[in-house]
């Protein structure tokens, strides 16, 4: 398709710090021009994530991209041209491929125009020493990216403080101490936190969990589990032999009280908070947040929540899950919907 089109295609490695890597997940469509579109999310454009058989075509894994145009899409123009320009093997063999290292791309020079009504923030997060030119995005101020940048987790923390009644999660990692502490001072404000994980825990969750080193770590996650507004939850789809299989989850979001929301790349696990490249992005506009909420509970519930507010809406997500974990443990998988509850406990054992 690019060869009929007259296309070039360039390539460039960038390496991140340390043993830590460059997790990004965004793609940029005519950047510059007045059609300019950004995604970004938690999904790797491999054939594990797109559809092949055995992943997302039979329903294994669950992950969001988000669609942005506007200002904030210039700021995914703004942050590509910054890893391009610096990217770390460009001067080595093999480094990049079809064109010089020595090539450079212009920052955006201007916003592009409002699209529809949502307030939407890229944030970031950039180990210190990664890269050097801190040039302002158009209209805006240079930041001195040499320092890093650690938005997502600032923003992370600040909504989570600021949340009144509800805090949904997807993520494929459980939360860090740092988060899980913020969350439990929500639960005993008596905001309803609802956060879905993979069912299966990877193999260094459950070497972790042995690990006596790591006790703080579980602490704060069983601690969780002993408030009645609190829920750790997996999903698994029908198979054809009349059972459940669990479906990975991927995906990288939060929502509060049905008015903010993130979409991205970045994990609540160490190294996505520590030393990982992500994006995010995030927005307020409590009619798409609600609708996401909808669109996610009817997915999950196989019911529609548009009748219910968010801490209604969670509520009947913690009942059916717990419903449905209890039929599991009596092989009993007609459920309803794909949650099902999880003690936070016993996670990772």
């Amino acid at each position: 398709m690019l060869r009929a089109r007259g296309s070039r295609f360039r390539i460039r490695w960038d390496r991140a710090h340390s043993v830590y890597c460059q997790h990004q997940k965004c793609w940029l469509i005519d950047a510059g021009q007045t059609s300019e579109t950004a995604f970004v999310g938690g999904i790797n454009l491999t054939a594990a994530n797109m559809g092949s058989p055995g992943h997302l075509g039979e329903g294994k894994r669950h992950d969001l991209y988000v669609e942005v145009t506007g200002p904030s899409a210039t700021d995914v123009h703004h942050n590509f041209v910054q890893r391009w320009n610096e990217a770390s093997e460009r001067e080595s063999e093999g480094g990049c491929w079809g064109h010089a290292p020595s090539d450079v791309l212009s920052f955006p020079k201007r916003i592009s125009k409002p699209r529809g009504a949502s307030i939407v923030q890229i944030q970031r997060m950039v180990h210190e020493g990664r890269y050097a030119d801190g040039h302002a995005t158009p209209g805006g101020s240079p930041y001195d990216i040499a320092t890093g940048e650690r938005s997502i987790l600032e923003q992370y923390e600040r909504a989570i403080e600021a949340a009144r009644r509800s805090i949904y999660i997807e993520n494929q990692a459980i939360p860090i101490p740092r988060i899980a502490i913020k969350l439990e001072e929500a639960l005993r404000r008596g905001v309803d936190v609802v956060m879905l994980v993979p069912a299966e825990p990877e193999d260094h969750v459950r070497a972790a969990r042995q690990n006596p080193a790591r006790r703080d770590f579980f602490n704060r996650i069983d601690a969780l589990g002993r408030y009645e507004n609190f829920t750790l939850v997996g999903i698994a789809a029908p198979d054809e032999r009349g059972g459940r299989n669990n479906i990975y989850v991927h995906a990288k979001i939060m929502l509060v009280d049905d008015e903010w929301a993130t979409i991205g790349s970045c994990n609540l696990h160490v190294y996505s908070l520590s030393g990982h490249s992500e994006m995010n992005a995030a927005f307020w506009d409590p009619i798409v947040v609600r609708a996401l909420r909808c669109q996610l509970l009817s997915e999950h519930l196989d019911e529609d929540t548009a009748h219910l507010d968010d801490h209604a809406a969670l509520g009947l997500y913690r009942e059916a899950a717990h419903a449905n974990r209890i039929r599991g443990e009596s092989r009993d998988y007609n459920w309803r919907g794909l949650a099902f509850s999880m003690a936070p406990e016993a996670y990772g054992k």
